[in-house]
């Protein structure tokens, strides 16, 4: 039997390369398959909410492509400056830093993702030079305010549970959904801190050199100091994978959620009504007939007019119209127009937040329906009745709150109108006060059951007694 010499064999620079180059065209690889399946399937389900969205009928009342400068002022002020949010002032700057972040911090996704698929490290750190450390730190300190307005927010839903968080219309997966965007952005955030924190401690031992780093991230070196440079080097590349997949997977996560609002916010507000928020909308057939009825000699002659519609307001979202499903999509349930609605306040049944809500679902219902059968198969079920009661309907008093206080311009009140509509002009389903006061306008031209002829009297009266 051979001895062995004892000798440790001379390390293999060219087989250490060579492995090091397979590791990375592997790491390569992977990478790009798993951002071209993200993509993918985010490709595949904005398709299907924009085809759920097309089935909506067209708006008859609202020209799109009439004052594009006041929509676009409505799009900066209310998507982009978050206006309305700012009547809460304190709420509105977190929410401001959480919404900031996100858009500002996916500026270093570009980073990540072109070293994923190139196989580099801090591609823009040599071009840009003290710019990039410029842009890490302003990052930095966006995703210390991200995670602490997280925390913050989480706090608020889930230990302080205020009123409106705690509204049984967000029981189930609506309240758990608020709580998975939340941890997954504290989450996000932290292992973004952590890559930068162990890849600059790293490079601080190797050229020997103590406390460079960036504004944020050096600071979590001592909790890191423990680590060998293969396991801070191990730490690096795992929060970069997770981070990165992270992102993916929220990517993904966002048309399923409520934060799907991050992206309709901006076309929502552009496409929001800009008549005063006091003017309905009504049916002009119905008007023609209701001015014919009191100014006979303004009616078409016989044969002439225009056939009626085939159906009076709304009994299923594809008799919505496309706003009103847009609509639903960026409802971000935060609740403010139940809490400024006075109905849902005395205690009724209405909850504008739940009328979005029971739309979307509806509306998603239905797109399953498509993808199974091709087309829509009737199923029985409408929007009406089986997820929007009538007594829901019947506590609005059109005060137009929840218009008002919606930071992405949804109008609950137009779904609510156009269900009611049904109700009444389809279903002759309205309660007996309703019905005598239907009836007094009719005969009378009033709410009440005085003959137009005796409208003035009272002045009379008020006359003969002065």
């Amino acid at each position: 039997m051979k001895k062995s010499s004892g000798k440790i064999p001379p390390f293999d620079c060219k087989l250490a390369a060579t492995n090091h180059f397979n590791m990375q065209i592997v790491g390569q690889i992977l990478f790009i398959l798993i951002a071209a399946a993200a993509i993918w399937l985010f490709s595949k389900r904005v398709r299907e909410i924009s085809r759920n969205i097309k089935l909506g009928r067209a708006e008859e009342n609202n020209d799109t492509s009439a004052d594009k400068k006041q929509r676009w002022k409505n799009l900066l002020l209310l998507a982009f400056g978050q206006k309305k949010m700012f009547r809460n002032p304190l709420v509105a700057v977190l929410h401001f830093f959480v919404y900031a972040g996100f858009v500002i911090i996916n500026i270093e996704i570009l980073e990540i993702i072109l070293d994923g698929i190139l196989g580099t490290h801090r591609l823009f750190e040599k071009p840009l030079g003290n710019l990039y450390t410029l842009l890490i730190n302003a990052f930095e300190v966006l995703a210390l305010l991200v995670l602490s307005a997280c925390v913050i927010f989480f706090i608020r839903r889930n230990i302080l549970r205020l009123k409106r968080f705690a509204n049984k219309d967000l029981n189930g997966w609506p309240r758990s959904d608020a709580n998975y965007i939340l941890i997954t952005e504290i989450v996000l955030m932290s292992l973004f801190l952590i890559m930068n924190s162990s890849d600059t401690l790293l490079l601080n031992r190797l050229a020997g050199t103590n406390g460079e780093g960036f504004i944020i991230s050096k600071h979590l070196h001592p909790l890191l100091s423990g680590l060998s440079n293969h396991g801070l080097e191990i730490t690096e590349r795992t929060a970069w994978w997770l981070h990165i997949i992270g992102i993916f997977a929220f990517l993904n996560y966002l048309p399923y959620s409520k934060h799907l609002h991050i992206i309709l916010a901006f076309p929502n507000a552009y496409y929001a009504r800009l008549e005063p928020m006091g003017e309905m909308n009504n049916m002009e057939p119905v008007q023609k007939e209701v001015l014919y009825a009191m100014q006979p000699e303004l009616a078409p002659a016989a044969g002439s007019e225009q056939a009626p519609p085939q159906k009076f307001g709304a009994k299923d979202v594809q008799d919505l119209n496309w706003k009103n499903l847009m609509d639903a999509y960026s409802c971000t349930e935060c609740g403010r127009c139940s809490a400024a609605c006075p109905a849902n306040q005395t205690g009724k049944l209405l909850s504008p937040r739940k009328i979005m809500m029971a739309t979307r679902d509806r509306l998603e219902e239905i797109g399953k329906n498509i993808n199974t059968n091709g087309e829509f198969k009737d199923d029985g079920k409408s929007l009406l009745h089986d997820y929007i009661t009538p007594e829901e309907l019947r506590a609005c008093t059109t005060c137009q709150a929840c218009v008002q206080e919606c930071p992405v311009s949804i109008s609950p009140l137009d779904i609510i109108l156009q269900l009611r509509r049904c109700l009444i002009m389809e279903e002759s389903n309205a309660p007996q006060e309703w019905n005598v006061m239907f009836g007094n306008i009719e005969n009378n031209f009033a709410p009440w059951k005085f003959s137009p002829d005796e409208r003035d009297k009272w002045a009379e009266e008020m006359k003969m007694q002065g």
